[in-house]
């Protein structure tokens, strides 16, 4: 038995005797959720981190939702007409709308908040790119006039991929777009409780008695009705993975969004608790690498660190052995969607050999310069893969600075652009959904015009190619060049695949109705 695994066990049975006493749900009302990490973001339309969107969705809602196949559907929106070979869209609010300080939804409320989300979103500027003018003749009308038919507009406003376009009040999002705000004002299912909030501890949100969920249709991701079961929803934050299993098993908590995999076993066999596949595209690794600082913007070097990682060292790390949990196949597309491919993907699947990428490295020219990775140490699922991609690259003959920190630490020091030694880092390990990689419109990482997030990523070509993606006629144009788009990646690398694992989430057997994707608190019930 490794230490590591001995240690963990060794938890489980210490927290169940320790463990700090957390208020017991008596109140069927009340949903108490265990998220994957703190809440230190609150604003949606500022930040990638999910944690973020997840309660973007309880406070906000969004024009059109996403539903399970990706397509979008009318969310806010009632009535949608285009015009002028696709150039005029006309997008008409449903009645009733609410935001939770009383005042109505109007068009101008979605205008202002449009704009704010296109300066900093991706597909948000790429659409905004294309419009001449958006305005909103009346309180219930929005009106796209574009310069060039822009198809993806419904799914550019109703994705779940990061930035979600949450519709705020125009008086909130007035000001400067770079600023995050902090007045939680939504339309959303639920109210942010803004004064029972307690960094590190609790967010909690109450039940918007206002909200008119759409009317007909089935609930489907973030599309449908949104109908709302609880009173209450209650997320605890807690950092170790045993106190959170054990407070589950106890029905101290009710939703364990990303249990350990350590725990799962016993958590499957726990009477009164249930484990199951919460997105089905899955949590996609992601090694993302500086390219602004002297060492990691030589692309000769981050080959190398591509050829030294093992991407079944970096999955089973997280989800065990059992290869139903996990794919060390990944390349820039998420697998099994409509744009995976396997070119040139022996850049990932070739035999790990330390000595080749040692030679690899003196090709280019390193000179042994700390390479500082940034190590979430409450969070695991991202903990562990960094152990094992720091030894892999030492193995290979980096020299490796793994620097401890929380998760809401981390997030804020990867924006810093200066350099490892002032405060900067080198490269950093996260997740993404599935989802959130299924196309160059969405796909946030693949990027080449310095402004990728958090790794600044230099490639004319990749940005050519993902111009002419949006461009392409048909599917089989796009998956061309989706094609190229990848080799292009495995030669610049504007961030690292380190593979694929099933996002599992744990859950108290009474509880029915989860939909699939990102934690949602509608349509869920207790039996």
């Amino acid at each position: 038995m490794d230490r590591r695994r001995f240690v963990q066990l060794a938890a489980v049975g210490a927290t169940a005797l320790a463990a700090p006493r957390i208020a017991r749900g008596a109140d069927q009302r009340v949903l108490r959720f265990v998220p994957h990490a703190d809440l230190t973001l609150l604003d949606p339309s500022s930040t990638t981190a999910y944690v973020t969107r997840n309660h973007g969705y309880l406070v906000f809602d969004t024009l059109f939702g996403q539903d399970t196949r990706f397509q979008a559907q009318p969310q806010m929106v009632e009535g949608v007409k285009t015009e002028n070979d696709g150039k005029l869209w006309t997008l008409t609010l449903r009645g009733g709308l609410k935001f939770h300080d009383g005042e109505p939804v109007r068009g101008r409320d979605c205008v202002a908040s449009l704009k704010r989300w296109g300066q900093r979103d991706d597909f948000g500027k790429a659409l905004f790119a294309a419009t001449d003018e958006l305005s909103a003749p009346d309180d219930r009308m929005i009106v796209f006039r574009l310069k060039r038919p822009f198809p993806l507009l419904p799914s550019a406003l109703g994705k779940t991929a990061l930035m979600m376009a949450a519709i705020m009040p125009e008086r909130i999002v007035a000001g400067d777009a770079m600023k995050p705000i902090t007045e939680m004002i939504g339309s959303g299912p639920y109210k942010f409780v803004a004064n029972e909030r307690i960094s590190g501890d609790r967010v909690v949100y109450e039940r918007f008695a206002d909200y008119v969920p759409r009317p007909g249709g089935t609930p489907d991701g973030t599309s449908g009705p949104k109908v709302v079961n609880f009173d209450r929803i209650e997320w605890k934050v807690i950092p170790d993975a045993s106190t959170a299993a054990a407070a589950l098993k106890t029905g101290e908590i009710h939703w364990l969004e990303l249990p350990s995999s350590d725990l799962l076993p016993s958590l499957r066999t726990t009477k009164g608790l249930s484990v199951d596949v919460l997105d089905p595209t899955g949590y996609v690794g992601v090694f993302r690498v500086n390219q602004l600082q002297s060492t990691t913007n030589n692309a000769a070097i981050r080959r190398a660190m591509m050829a030294a990682i093992s991407q079944t060292d970096v999955v089973t790390s997280v989800s065990g052995t059992d290869p139903r949990y996990y794919n060390d196949k990944l390349g820039y597309f998420c697998p099994g969607t409509a744009l995976a491919t396997d070119a040139g993907m022996s850049a990932l699947t070739s035999p790990r050999d330390p000595a080749a990428v040692k030679k690899m490295l003196d090709a280019a020219g390193y000179g042994g310069e700390p390479i500082v990775l940034m190590r979430p140490g409450d969070l695991q699922i991202n903990a562990l893969p960094t152990d094992v991609i720091a030894d892999n690259l030492s193995k290979a003959g980096f020299n490796v600075d793994v620097q401890a920190m929380d998760w809401g630490s981390l997030v804020q020091r990867r924006a810093k652009k200066e350099g490892p030694t002032e405060g900067g880092w080198s490269a950093f390990m996260s997740w993404f959904s599935g989802g959130d990689h299924l196309n160059p419109a969405i796909h946030g990482l693949l990027r080449g015009d310095d402004i990728a997030a958090n790794g600044w990523c230099h490639s004319p070509e990749i940005e050519r190619l993902r111009a002419e993606w949006g461009q392409a006629p048909g599917p089989a144009e796009q998956a061309d060049i989706a094609r190229k788009m990848q080799v292009q990646a495995f030669v610049d690398v504007p961030y690292i695949p380190v593979g694929q694992v099933a996002q599992l989430t744990a859950f108290r057997s009474d509880l029915t109705g989860m939909l699939k994707g990102p934690p949602l608190f509608w349509n869920i019930r207790r039996a």
